[in-house]
């Protein structure tokens, strides 16, 4: 049974793998985007390795900012004929280009569209979103057809647990694939923040294997894992664990507003959930109902969900929308207070 949806292949990414992996000539120009830096950082090494020959950096590589950057300072450096090196690398970062002026935007096009054989532009972006502006047709069109776009996704929970199988191998420890499981719901599924969680769970586990309670030792769990503890503590009718957490997540500075929209979200999950269980619907409708790449989450929202009414999880959803209406329409309003007022009732209406 189908229990997420399916998404294209990412098959830019694919060729690029392939490539590297066995030594065929790379494009001219890529753009890479998406939320998996760990993946967009490897794979520019990877490029930069098969590209410019140890010590050679200096005159062929190039990495620019593209804040002040200019089409022809670009087409300048592009043009540069590579030392020692078949080829020549520059990663431009953050470069809005559908913010370009009209010139501008011209000369890059022209740039695209006789871009040097030698040379290989990527073009990244990180702190500034990418998507294309429809409007600008021709340099979208140029775009497509001399620029090959990579999103780096996070990555499947099969392929997840497998990285973090063998990056704690590589520390000396093992972990089987259901605590590997916990720590990605924990931690996030990012293997920015989950490289720098195993490093600190491997130096601190005294056994070869790694366990809930090692991850539980020193992890720092993402907001929406503590959302869950919180709401789960209150399914369970234990107030004071469930104020301990916000408590937490307040003295820690996480604004109060953003843990309510967390709150919010976990509540209606959990709606769904109790909802499913009332129609005979499993954990696969609930993984595609929120496009969730694993079981595990799903397993854990049922679990809870045993233990509250369908008429409970309604009135709690309609509680946070009216704490979000007075946050953001009432003036004298304390947060904070409003959350803890808002866990209070949410506690009180189990009892």
């Amino acid at each position: 049974m189908a229990y997420a949806k399916k998404t294209a292949k990412n098959e830019a990414y694919q060729k690029l793998k392939t490539d590297l992996k066995e030594g065929n000539p790379l494009g001219n120009a890529y753009l890479f985007y998406g939320e998996e830096s760990y993946l967009r950082e490897y794979y520019l090494g990877e490029i930069r390795k098969r590209l410019i020959p140890a010590g050679f950096e200096e005159f062929n590589y190039h990495a620019l900012e593209g804040k002040d950057l200019t089409a022809q300072s670009l087409t300048e450096m592009a043009e540069a004929m590579p030392m020692m090196a078949e080829r020549t690398l520059i990663v431009v970062t953050d470069w809005d280009i559908y913010k370009l002026n009209e010139d501008q935007r011209e000369r890059f096009i022209a740039l695209l569209e006789d871009l040097p054989e030698y040379c290989c532009i990527v073009f990244v972006y990180d702190t500034v979103a990418y998507k294309q502006n429809k409007t600008m047709k021709k340099l979208c069109k140029a775009m497509d057809a001399h620029v090959t776009p990579i999103e780096f996704k996070a990555q499947d929970t099969s392929d997840l647990t497998a990285w973090i199988a063998r990056r704690f191998r590589a520390l000396g420890k093992q972990i089987d694939r259901q605590t590997a499981e916990y720590l990605i719901f924990l931690c996030g599924g990012l293997m920015t923040g989950l490289s720098q969680e195993i490093a600190k769970i491997g130096a601190y586990a005294k056994g070869e294997v790694i366990t809930q309670r090692d991850i539980d030792a020193v992890a720092d769990p993402v907001l929406s894992a503590e959302i869950f503890k919180m709401t789960d503590a209150v399914s369970q009718s234990d107030y004071n664990k469930a104020a301990a957490i916000l408590g937490d997540l307040l003295k820690m500075q996480e604004e109060p507003i953003v843990i309510l929209a967390a709150l919010g979200s976990q509540l209606r999950r959990l709606y769904t959930a109790r909802m499913a269980i009332d129609s005979g619907k499993d954990k696969y409708w609930l993984m595609e109902l929120w496009e969730m790449r694993s079981d595990y989450p799903a397993k854990l929202l049922l679990q809870s969900a045993k233990r509250v009414s369908a008429q409970w999880c309604g009135d709690a959803v309609k509680m946070c929308q009216v704490v979000d209406l007075r946050m953001k329409s009432q003036r004298g309003v304390d947060p904070a207070e409003e959350l803890k007022l808002l866990l209070a009732r949410l506690g009180a209406a189990r009892k």
